[in-house]
C-alpha cells in the first residue's frame, strides 16, 4: 500500500501551481459572491489534505480493487437518483451538513481509475472488438444515469475522458478513425433529430441553449442572455481590467447582469476585473497543469499511470476548454464548471484527489526518468 519513495520526485511544481489557481479562483469567487468564499477555503483545505493522503498511497494497490471502485461509481449514481436532492429542476446532490456533494464529480476520477486498470489488464488485447465492445459497454450505465438526473454536461465530460483513456490506453488509429467517420455524422443527424418540436428526449432548455448559440441575436433577451452579457463583461475588461472587487458603475458584474458568476461564469468576472492579461494567466496556470500531467503520463512506469496523468490532463483540459468557450460564445451553454477556479466543492476536492494519483504516478516512475532539476 505505501512505497518507499524517492520524495526528491515529489512533483510540487504541479501542487504549486494547482494551489495557485486555486487560490486566484477564491478570489474571484470573493468578487462575484463573497458568501460561497469560506466553503470554497474549506474544500481548498479539505483538497490538499486528500491530494497528499493519496499522493502518498500506491495507485498500484488501489487499483486492485477496480471492481469495487466500478461498482462505488455505479452505486453513487443510483443512490443520488433514489435519495439525493433537487435544485434547478435536476437531482444531481446529497445534502450533508449543510454542505452540497455532488457523486458526478467524484465518479470522473473514479472511472479514470477503473479504466486505468482494466485496460491494464487487457492491454495486450485491447483492439480486439470483445475488450473494445467491454469497454462501451462498462461506460453506458453512468452515461445514462448522470444523463437521467439530468446533466448533459457532465454526460459529455464522461464520454470525452472515455475517448481520453482509450486513446492512451493503444487503441488503434484505424479503430479511432472508424470510430469518428461514424460517430461525427451519426452525431449531427442525432443533433438535427433531436431539435424537432415533437420530439423530446432531451430537454427544452437544452434545445434552447442550442438555438441560443446558433441564433445569438434572435435569443438575446431569453436563452443567449447570459453569454452575450459575459462576453460583454470580458470584453470591458481589455487589457488589465477594471480592478479586483471594484465599485464601478458600469460594471456588468456589479449589475447583476451575470448570473452564476461564481461558478460556470467565473471567467467573465475575471475577464471583466483583470482583463486580458488576467485570463491570460487563468488560462496559463490550467495549460501547465495539464502539461505536467502529460509529462508525468510519458514517464509512468505501466499503461495504467500513463492513463491516470493523462486521464487527469484530460479532464481538466476538455472541461477548461469547454467552460472557457462557452462564456466566449464560441459553445453552446453547457454548465461545466472552471477547473480549479469555479465555486464547487466536490469538483474541487476530487480534481485533488485526482492531482494525488497523478503524483503517486510520479513517484513510482522508473529510476533515471526525471533528471535532477527538472522542475
Amino acid at each position: 500500500m505505501f512505497e518507499k519513495y524517492n520524495f526528491k520526485k515529489y512533483d510540487f511544481l504541479l501542487v504549486i501551481l494547482c494551489c495557485a489557481i486555486t487560490s486566484f479562483g477564491i478570489v474571484f469567487i470573493k468578487s462575484a459572491d463573497e458568501s460561497y468564499v469560506r466553503h470554497q477555503q474549506e474544500g481548498f483545505i479539505m483538497g490538499i489534505a486528500m491530494m497528499i493522503i493519496v499522493s502518498l498511497v500506491s495507485y498500484t494497490f488501489v487499483l486492485k480493487f477496480y471492481w469495487l471502485i466500478y461498482a462505488l461509481s455505479i452505486a453513487l449514481l443510483v443512490a443520488v437518483q433514489l435519495f439525493g436532492d433537487s435544485g434547478g429542476g435536476a437531482q444531481r446532490w446529497f445534502e450533508v451538513g449543510g454542505v452540497r456533494f455532488q457523486p458526478s464529480e467524484l465518479v470522473k476520477i473514479l472511472l479514470i481509475l477503473f479504466y486505468a486498470a482494466f485496460i491494464m489488464k487487457h492491454k495486450e488485447n485491447i483492439n480486439t472488438v470483445r475488450i473494445i465492445v467491454a469497454c462501451v459497454v462498462l461506460i453506458i450505465p453512468p452515461i445514462i444515469l448522470i444523463f437521467k438526473q439530468p446533466d448533459l454536461s457532465t454526460t459529455i465530460m464522461i464520454v470525452a475522458i472515455f475517448a481520453v483513456v482509450m486513446f492512451i490506453g493503444g487503441v488503434s488509429w484505424k479503430v479511432i478513425g472508424g470510430a469518428l467517420l461514424i460517430s461525427v455524422p451519426t452525431f449531427v443527424l442525432a443533433l438535427r433529430y433531436l431539435m424537432r418540436d415533437d420530439v423530446h428526449i432531451i430537454k427544452d432548455y437544452h434545445k434552447g441553449r442550442i438555438l441560443a448559440w446558433l441564433y445569438p441575436d434572435e435569443y438575446a433577451s431569453t436563452e443567449a442572455y447570459q453569454t452575450l452579457n459575459a462576453m460583454t463583461a470580458i470584453g470591458s475588461g481589455q487589457l488589465t481590467g477594471k480592478g479586483i472587487n471594484n465599485n464601478v458603475v458600469a460594471s456588468v458584474k456589479n449589475g447583476n447582469f451575470i448570473s452564476a458568476a461564481h461558478t460556470d461564469f467565473i471567467f467573465a468576472v475575471i475577464g471583466e476585473e483583470t482583463g486580458f492579461v488576467g485570463c491570460c494567466v487563468v488560462i496559463g496556470l490550467l495549460f501547465l497543469i495539464s502539461i505536467c500531467c502529460i509529462l508525468v503520463a510519458r514517464r509512468a512506469k505501466d499503461t495504467a499511470g500513463q492513463i491516470i496523468a493523462g486521464g487527469m490532463a484530460g479532464l481538466i483540459g476538455i472541461q477548461t476548454f469547454i467552460n472557457i468557450g462557452v462564456v466566449t460564445g464560441l459553445l453552446p451553454n453547457t454548465g461545466l464548471t472552471l477547473p480549479f477556479v469555479s465555486y464547487g466543492l466536490t469538483s474541487l476536492v476530487s480534481l485533488f484527489i485526482g492531482i494525488g494519483f497523478v503524483i503517486n504516478v510520479k513517484l513510482q516512475s522508473p529510476a533515471g526518468e526525471y533528471f535532477e532539476g527538472e522542475f
